[in-house]
């Protein structure tokens, strides 16, 4: 840490990629700055150093001399990017090509959350409200319900949630309605009127506007899609093949949509059963995201 310091003082560029994040913030140069890091990890790394503005959607985030990545292939990503920086678009192409990667990604994280939380995170006597509403997501309540329920007030519920999970619950609470609207969309016959209701938006046009902004495509284009691959998952695995989807009904050719990592029975009116709550709460946790998200300073990865 004392090298990282020195090293930045001296004006060296700083990259931390996926958990390395970890060691630029103890080592103080992220204080005060937007980073990022594997969404896994994300909120541990929001809790643990409050001073820095985790956001878990980005793949990447550039803010001048200190940058930070997501996982893995994020960390190409990044790299990428500094070669595109310092030496043009044909330099970062032709290193993209000789990699096998796609020289811009569009999109972040988003898609391949899950609720994954850390065990300390989900023990927090929050855990309480978070399972209510989760419970509760086939009813119309707000962040104030939620903040009551916790007996805090908006600003104290606002400021322990975000530093809890780093993201802010308004974000949450649309983002596990629309990951309900997925399930109810893949396992009933139910009309994106219908679906919008049980996930306690206030109209279709709410539900169609967040799910196309977390997701990509509308309600009924996404159920589409789903039926379609399905039987060709189920041919694979009749036949013992690794065609189509894997077990449990995920599309081939997509990631698991997130919350399936959620293991819950739904009641008919859309509801997890009492005997669920805790689990769910401590899986559930850890959700950012959502495209209307307030922003955070500094370079964002390509659009």
């Amino acid at each position: 840490m004392d090298a990282l310091r020195r090293a930045h003082e001296e004006g060296a560029r700083i990259v931390g990629l996926c958990t390395g994040a970890f060691v630029l913030a103890a080592a103080g140069l992220l204080d005060g700055r937007p980073a990022t890091t594997h969404w896994m990890y994300a909120p541990t790394l929001a809790k643990r150093y409050p001073s820095v503005h985790v956001d878990p959607r980005e793949l990447f985030v550039d803010d001048g001399d200190v940058l930070t990545s997501a996982g893995t292939a994020a960390g190409i990503d990044l790299c990428l990017h500094i070669v595109r920086t310092d030496h043009g678009n044909e330099a970062a192409g032709a290193l993209a090509r000789r990699l096998v990667v796609p020289p811009r990604r569009s999109g972040g994280q988003e898609r391949y959350l899950d609720r994954s939380l850390p065990e300390e995170i989900g023990a927090d006597p929050l855990a309480e409200v978070v399972a209510w509403a989760l419970e509760h997501l086939h009813e119309q309540f707000d962040v104030e319900t939620l903040a009551a329920r916790a007996y805090m007030s908006r600003r104290t519920f606002d400021r322990r949630f975000r530093s809890l999970t780093g993201s802010a619950p308004l974000q949450w609470l649309i983002t596990q309605r629309v990951l309900q609207a997925q399930r109810l969309l893949e396992t009933s016959d139910y009309s994106v009127d219908e679906v919008a209701g049980r996930c306690g938006f206030r109209s279709p046009v709410a539900l169609r506007g967040h799910f196309r902004r977390q997701l990509g495509s509308s309600p009924a284009a996404y159920r589409a899609a789903y039926r379609a691959r399905r039987p060709q998952a189920e041919r694979g695995q009749g036949d013992g093949s690794a065609q189509g989807a894997p077990a449990g009904g995920v599309p081939a050719g997509r990631p698991e949509p997130a919350g399936h990592s959620m293991p819950q029975q739904l009641h008919s009116d859309g509801g997890v059963p009492h005997q669920a709550r805790r689990s769910a709460a401590a899986g559930a946790l850890g959700a950012p995201l959502t495209a209307s998200a307030p922003g955070v300073p500094g370079q964002r990865s390509a659009p």
